[in-house]
């Protein structure tokens, strides 16, 4: 498999991390309405078009899987690290978690209703993303959605912005230019949540859903 030039340092920074970040998300939704409500949104949109056959790209170690499959999906994971998929499938016995890349998905072409990406293009550099995108057109079946969430550039004159990542560097995407490459990509916006920073989040950002549709 040919992996991106980030793939192998991200995959190395999210083993270190795994049992870390896995602690601290694990009950992240319970405290945040505005993620489940457009989670819900996604879940009754994707169940309206076929099987409700998702897969959660960057799923990391698998609790937002598992809240799909809650929400009656057809849920499975992939993600880079190895050790997220290990404690997901420890966590999760139930579901599928693979080892993947998001820019080589082994999933055939057109078989899922959904895809969801949450805060997991952020490690992917600019120059690479559209082979990203690509792939999750190419996986989608027409009318299947497609769920991306990422932190917001605070400035349309520099579309995407680096920032200090907790566990890698990372980037920010202005909405707009990103809806723009998902355009290109054969993937139409349909609805954008903007979320506010709050004075307790960590990083004064704003946090981006956008919600697209493939024709």
């Amino acid at each position: 498999m040919v992996e991106l030039d980030s793939l192998t340092a991200t995959r190395e920074a999210y083993d270190a991390a795994a049992a870390t970040y896995a602690q601290l998300f694990r009950d992240s939704l319970r405290d945040s309405p505005l993620d489940r409500g457009i989670l819900g949104a996604f879940a009754e949109l994707v169940r309206a078009s076929g099987d409700g056959r998702v897969a959660d790209l960057g799923c990391g170690p698998g609790h937002i899987t598992a809240y799909l499959d809650e929400l009656g999906l057809a849920a499975f994971g992939v993600d880079a690290s190895p050790a997220m998929i290990e404690l997901a499938r420890q966590d999760h016995p139930g579901l599928r978690f693979d080892v993947g890349s998001m820019a080589t998905l082994d999933i055939a072409d057109g078989v899922l209703d959904g895809v969801l990406s949450r805060w997991s293009i952020i490690h992917t550099p600019p120059p690479e993303l559209p082979v990203v995108l690509a792939e999750f057109h190419r996986v989608l079946a027409p009318g299947g959605h497609l769920l991306v969430g990422f932190s917001a550039s605070d400035d349309p004159s520099h579309p995407t912005q680096v920032f200090d990542h907790a566990v890698v560097p990372a980037h920010r995407w202005w909405p707009d230019h990103l809806a723009a490459m998902l355009r290109e990509s054969g993937l139409a916006e349909v609805a954008r949540m903007v979320r506010e920073p709050q004075p307790t989040d960590r990083r004064q950002f704003q946090e981006i859903h956008l919600l697209a549709r493939k024709g």
